[in-house]
């Protein structure tokens, strides 16, 4: 069976995100959305609230689960048996980033490959951050997060 992992903070999962999910699971047998539990960053959503709205989002999906995980992704990778670690890349920064983090990951373990993934030019612009800011200032985040999870970013970021 080929597993690959596409990990990442999902704080929120966009359709930026959710696009990624839909290539990769077409060329695995099983795609693990891999939520990075990291202390060094403060998320909007916890772990819980952001496995979860990946879940409801992926529910009709068959070969695509959401798991949680902490410490190195070369360590989850190989203890779920996964052959590949999916990224996508929207510009030359994530590039830079993601290549230097690929490296690295073959260094620890040279039989898992990183698969990079060009953003569909609709996404180009589409990050996580961008949402919440929008979301924080009453902007219209409408074709950019999964439409089943829209009120819950806007519920969370709703100014009182």
């Amino acid at each position: 069976m080929k597993i690959c992992v596409y990990p990442g903070s999902f704080d929120p999962v966009t359709n930026g995100h959710l696009d990624i999910i839909d290539r990769a699971a077409k060329l695995c047998d099983k795609l693990i959305v891999a939520v990075l539990i990291n202390s060094n960053k403060n998320p909007a959503f916890s772990l819980e609230e952001r496995v979860g709205l990946l879940e409801r989002v992926l529910k009709d999906r068959e070969n695509v689960v959401v798991e949680s995980f902490s410490g190195l992704l070369i360590d989850f990778v190989k203890k779920k048996n996964a052959c590949s670690i999916v990224k996508g890349l929207r510009a030359v920064s994530d590039f830079e980033f993601e290549l230097q983090m690929a490296l690295l990951n073959k260094n620890l373990d040279p039989e898992v490959e990183t698969l990079f993934m060009m953003t569909n030019i609709n996404y180009f612009f589409l990050s996580s951050s961008a949402v919440k800011e929008l979301a924080k200032n009453n902007g219209n985040i409408e074709g950019l997060v999964p439409e089943c999870i829209r009120e819950d970013i806007i519920s969370r970021f709703m100014k009182k």
